[in-house]
């Protein structure tokens, strides 16, 4: 708490009576201490703590025979697989033997192609695979996954890819790749 120190008596004027001490003042400062510590805890537990933000992927449960699994038609499925330097290929149905159904694409040109395959299209039927391969970044997974909550895609499935679209993809981007001297 606050005091004073009164000590020194009263004060009279004139010659010879020496003037009497100033009083000084002293502050306790304990109380603020625990005034600021209160103060701490309710503003910690009034504040509402940041929920961490994450996609919501809503999984299939798991069949035990392979005939139980989830079917899809060939005709309703889109094959969408990353390659590396933001590079985007597709293809609908089953890939074709010599390749010929596969096509190369961008992120600015993909969501045309989903968007156009969808509207073909029963929305039932409508399945995205997506197959990332070694050479794809993460930021690039992230996209396409927007690009499934962009244009409502609600069946999408997310695929390790097969050896022989990653050796497609490898000639693809290399042919596609600036030639030296050129």
């Amino acid at each position: 708490m606050a005091e004073m120190d009164t000590s020194g008596g009263g004060h009279k004027k004139g010659p010879g009576v020496k003037k009497g001490k100033k009083l000084s003042t002293r502050v306790d400062l304990t109380p603020m201490v625990d005034l600021g510590f209160l103060l701490i805890t309710f503003f910690i537990f009034t504040t509402t703590m940041s929920q961490p933000t994450a996609m919501k992927l809503n999984l299939p449960k798991d069949a035990d025979k392979p005939e139980d699994q989830t079917k899809a038609k060939e005709s309703a499925v889109l094959t969408v697989m990353l390659g590396k330097d933001n590079n985007v290929f597709y293809y609908e149905g089953q890939l074709d033997p010599a390749g010929a159904n596969f096509k190369s694409s961008s992120f600015k040109d993909i969501r045309n192609v989903i968007i156009d395959k969808k509207r073909r299209t029963d929305e039932k039927d409508f399945v995205v695979i997506l197959k990332p391969n070694e050479e794809s970044n993460y930021r690039n997974v992230i996209d396409i996954l927007d690009e499934m909550s962009i244009n409502v895609v609600k069946r999408y499935a997310l695929v390790d890819i097969s050896e022989g679209e990653n050796q497609l993809i490898k000639v693809t981007e290399a042919n596609s790749a600036p030639q030296p001297g050129k």
